[in-house]
């Protein structure tokens, strides 16, 4: 694997992330051992106590040896050495553990010399509520003769209980970590899209833009000679030719635009820009291009000049223009306004055109989005017009806008910085 920027970054917060758990796993190991022990010593303690009440009942010396003995993780025996009673051996065991605060269920059986057997002594359930009894988990012990054994049935799911917390930390940081894997899995598969795009701008350029430079080519070279021009039917058919493939050359200059914006592949090279220019010249050019009747009016406060891309924003005044012209009904009337306020000057173009329904305002920037109409057939466009218009502005750090007029039509709004016009 190639080791770029992306990939280090990836590897970084992989190797941090699962540090992070390591770590989290050992302290949950260290809290399990320090809850084990501290349970054990808990119980050692208050079987200890019990074991010198009943010496002190009896009258009778200590040993010097340890009476307490760890069988299993939950199975004790105490080693007595003297005659105890059941009723006094429960009492006992109940108050120390109490003292202790451990708050386990235990069940308790005693060693019986006259018939050497352990006897079952009784289950005490901390919350009072029954549970099922193992006398058969007593066994004895032939090298005593007087002691007693006791276990803890639930001691191994009360260290569990008791790290709950751990668990839960334990388990936000695995989400995170599968959050982390899933999100670097859609960025890669992102990357791999974009690389996939960027082969296809290549591709569509080439595969593309050079039989169709070849089309028109010849195309007008053969729309100036003479056996075209004198026949009526082939000088129409010819003409028709270069402007269906002038068109196609807009629309593949349009998704070529879409396409590397997309992977961010403009660069703007800003300079002084004349507005009035700018609008006079897409003025005629969309005159030329349409045939229906149309009348757009310049009226601008002053001479303007704009810190933008030159080709980025004739595009952008071409569009919205173009646009209202394609959406007029029969003839086309637009005004363009500028307007100076104290967040900058506004560039307004304002239509007669039939307007956008309410509901799709919201959306009417979004790419190849095309409000629902009746003759959206006989309209030409994949609906990133606008689109576009919204990416040049948000490259300058524009904004634009658009609303319905009180009467009939639509005004979009161009918001230029302060500090980019003047």
């Amino acid at each position: 694997m190639k080791f770029n920027r992306l990939n280090t970054v990836i590897f970084i917060g992989f190797l941090a992330i699962v540090g992070v758990i390591i770590m989290q796993l050992f302290l949950l190991n260290q809290a399990y051992i320090f809850e084990k022990r501290d349970t054990e010593d808990k119980i050692h303690f208050a079987l200890q106590d019990v074991v010198e009440k009943i010496y002190r009942d009896n009258k009778s010396e200590l040993p010097v040896a340890n009476p307490i003995k760890k069988v299993s993780e939950n199975y004790f025996i105490v080693n007595v050495n003297d005659v105890f009673e059941n009723r006094i051996l429960e009492h006992y065991l109940k108050t120390e553990f109490d003292k202790v605060k451990l708050e386990l269920d235990f069940e308790y059986a005693i060693y019986d010399c006259s018939s050497e057997s352990m006897v079952y002594g009784n289950y005490i359930s901390i919350d009072g509520t029954p549970s099922k009894v193992c006398e058969d988990c007593f066994s004895k012990n032939t090298d005593l003769t007087y002691y007693f054994a006791i276990r803890f049935p639930h001691l191994k799911q009360s260290y569990f209980t008791s790290l709950s917390q751990y668990w839960v930390f334990t388990a936000v940081l695995f989400l995170v970590l599968i959050i982390y894997v899933y999100s670097v899995f859609l960025m890669l598969q992102q990357k791999r899209y974009t690389e996939l795009q960027k082969d296809f701008i290549n591709n569509m350029t080439h595969e593309f833009k050079t039989p169709l430079a070849s089309i028109l080519i010849a195309s007008n070279y053969a729309n100036t000679q003479n056996e075209i021009k004198d026949n009526p039917k082939l000088s129409k058919y010819m003409q028709i030719i270069i402007n269906q493939s002038n068109k196609l050359n807009q629309h593949i200059e349009k998704i070529l635009y879409v396409a590397k914006t997309d992977s961010n592949q403009i660069v703007l090279e800003k300079t002084k820009v004349d507005v009035n220019s700018v609008l006079e010249l897409v003025k005629e050019n969309i005159l030329l291009k349409h045939q229906k009747s149309i009348q757009i009016d310049i009226l601008l406060e002053k001479k303007y000049f704009v810190m933008a891309d030159e080709f980025h924003f004739y595009n952008l005044i071409y569009n919205v223009i173009d646009n209202s012209v394609k959406y007029a009904e029969n003839e086309a009337s637009i005004q363009i306004k500028s307007n100076e306020t104290n967040k900058g000057l506004f560039l307004n173009f304002s239509d007669d055109g039939v307007g956008i329904p309410e509901k799709d305002l919201p959306f009417v920037f979004d790419k190849f989005y095309r409000v629902a109409r009746q003759d959206n057939k006989d309209i030409e466009g994949f609906g990133i017009g606008l689109s576009y218009v919204k990416r040049v502005c948000e490259w300058h750090k524009w904004n634009v806008s658009v609303k319905n007029n009180d009467d009939k039509g639509i005004t979009v709004s161009i918001q230029i910085n302060k500090n980019d016009y003047e």
